[in-house]
């Protein structure tokens, strides 16, 4: 596997037990409909919450959130649809991102944007 491959799951990982830690409920990671995946799907409040993970090593080419382009915000609205049929789900949803940046020592921070974007 390659190691921005490894960096991303690990990524995943640690926004997962921040989420948790928040109080959220992991659904879902890696769940895929078709092409789309959303990284993962939780559930927090009255919300079912889509949320895309980003992860980086540094900076040089921006922010990890940066990354998440309109196109990747139009898969992961589609496969949300998706989600909602299957589960015939009729509450609210939002989509969040998490970044994880991490410093050349190995140290990271977690940054958590709710409702990053609506389609």
């Amino acid at each position: 596997m390659a190691e921005h491959n490894q960096l991303g799951q690990y990524g995943e990982g640690l926004a997962a037990d921040y989420l948790q830690e928040q109080g959220f409920r992991i659904i879902a990671r890696n769940w895929t409909f078709g092409k789309a995946e959303v990284d993962i799907i939780a559930s927090f409040d009255r919300y079912i919450v889509f949320v895309e993970v980003k992860t980086r090593s540094g900076t040089e080419f921006g922010l990890p959130e940066d990354f998440v382009s309109s196109s990747k915000q139009k898969r992961l609205q589609w496969a949300a649809e998706g989600y909602i049929y299957q589960h015939d789900y009729r509450g609210e949803i939002r989509f969040d991102i998490v970044s994880v940046l991490f410093d050349s020592r190995g140290k990271y921070k977690i940054n958590h944007i709710e409702d990053a974007f609506w389609g």
